[in-house]
């Protein structure tokens, strides 16, 4: 027997995606079912929503796992053009920006875990090495966030011009360095160690302080000062 899709159009009205967004509201659809407004529609084979179970089921459910797939990853899945593909990697990017901006102007910054709060939504899913700095006031109020370079996977390039030059403009009495493992790998290399201690020497000499440095992966991180390595 040939399995026949049931189309959505078919289905109740009430579970139907979008009829089911406008009568009780976007909290009460499931994952599949958002992602399946998201793509539009399904394929012959399948409904958009079988389709999305699909999808998620791939990357266990996650969305942060899902973002960290690319439009060639996305067309893999039968069903999954461009149109579609690209659809879904610009709601992730929204949410991610949303969830940015969610923070505050200036948040402060208490602790290591308050660093990696801020510096989780802005690295902690890229898919290539990021390295970034905050730039803290003297009450530990972030006046600055800006990516210094992004490069491979292995190594980055950074440059202490750039850091210290941004440093002085922003008048900023203390700094966090940070950059992502898209391995997940939360141990720091040699070629880390190095680099924290360069830029550190480079900022004590215009008497900034280098508070911490971070690893940040998507669900932890590393910290070099609660480790007693700055």
């Amino acid at each position: 027997m040939n399995y026949q899709p049931n189309p959505i159009k078919n289905w109740a009205e009430d579970d139907r995606p979008r009829e089911k967004l406008l009568l009780k509201g976007q909290r009460a659809l499931s994952d599949s079912e958002l992602l399946a407004i998201i793509m539009g529609s399904g394929s012959r084979d399948e409904s958009a929503v079988d389709l999305a179970k699909r999808i998620l089921a791939s990357v266990e459910n996650n969305w942060n796992n899902l973002s960290r797939l690319s439009v060639k990853d996305l067309r893999k899945f039968k069903g999954v053009g461009e149109v579609k593909a690209i659809s879904i990697m610009t709601a992730l990017e929204i949410g991610r920006r949303r969830a940015a901006q969610g923070l505050l102007e200036k948040p402060k910054i208490d602790s290591s875990q308050d660093a990696f709060v801020l510096l989780q939504s802005l690295i902690g899913d890229a898919n290539v090495e990021e390295f970034w700095v905050l730039y803290l006031n003297q009450g530990n109020f972030v006046v600055r966030k800006e990516q210094i370079s992004k490069g491979g996977i292995n190594q980055t390039s950074v440059d202490l011009r750039i850091i210290m030059k941004i440093a002085l403009e922003e008048m900023a009495t203390s700094m966090i360095l940070a950059h992502n493992h898209p391995s997940g790998n939360l141990n720091p290399s040699q070629a880390d160690i190095n680099l924290t201690r360069k830029i550190k020497e480079a900022a004590l000499s215009l008497d900034i302080e280098v508070f911490d440095h971070l690893i940040v992966t998507q669900k932890s991180y590393f910290s070099f000062a609660n480790e007693g390595m700055l």
